[in-house]
């Protein structure tokens, strides 16, 4: 059974406006797929949906064998916790908390939190001579790793990434990558949302182009990035 499966699924926006339609997708477990597409393609709304934020108004989304046509939503938010971790471009860290305290208050939805676990999460990204600091004495980059810790302490099915590689320099953006690359060979399924098409393609098992809300092109990685297509508007030629 596929991890996730979308059937036809659209979304409409005051009940009029389409932000996403006829979309049809599937994830394996331990598949990396990379979502692409310039702004206002309808990539955050389909990742939404996907994290189960936004309720779909059309089609069907079904995550780890449940319909998610057919649950409330107090029901999408613990799904969500449970099988879905989330690396938004907005870190939403807590500023008065240590790195290492971040990852406890995670640990605390799901388990008991523990220090340890919370130590080597960090060290998975390579923060663990971060723990005491808070998040502002952290860079850019290392807000990001210890956002992507936060998300791996769930132990969740997913681990979906919202441009990941946004705003940051190249040297950053590769040690970003490295990490998500040893996430997955350890077995994670990944869903990345991002717009640095040479970076997503490298990567990616698969990949979805969207526009205005559609998908245009999907194949692996290594067909999109040498389609005259997606070169000419992606990749600069």
């Amino acid at each position: 059974m596929s991890l996730l499966k979308l059937t036809d699924v659209g979304m409409l926006y005051g009940g009029r406006v389409p932000a996403l339609e006829h979309i049809n997708l599937t994830v394996e477990k331990g598949d990396w797929l990379a979502v692409m597409g310039p702004s206002g393609s309808g990539k955050t709304t389909l990742m939404n949906i996907i994290g189960c934020m936004d309720k779909h108004t059309s089609g069907e989304v079904i995550l780890d064998g449940i319909n998610l046509n057919e649950v409330s939503k107090n029901e999408l938010t613990q799904i969500r916790r449970d099988k879905i971790g989330m690396v938004f471009q907005q870190f939403h860290l807590i500023p008065y908390l240590t790195a290492v305290e971040n990852l406890m208050v995670a640990q605390y939805y799901h388990s008991i939190p523990d220090k340890k676990e919370a130590m080597e999460a960090l060290a998975r990204v390579g923060l663990e001579d971060r723990a005491g600091h808070l998040p502002s004495e952290l860079s850019g980059g290392e807000q990001q790793m210890l956002a992507m810790g936060r998300a791996l302490m769930s132990n969740a099915s997913m681990l979906m990434l919202d441009e990941p590689s946004m705003g940051l320099s190249p040297l950053l953006v590769q040690e970003i990558f490295d990490i998500i690359q040893n996430v997955h060979k350890e077995g994670m399924t990944i869903l990345l949302v991002e717009q640095n098409a040479q970076m997503a393609l490298s990567v990616a098992d698969r990949a979805y182009v969207l526009e205005t809300g559609r998908v245009v092109m999907e194949g692996t990685g290594a067909e999109l990035l040498t389609n005259e297509r997606v070169r000419s508007a992606y990749l600069g030629g």
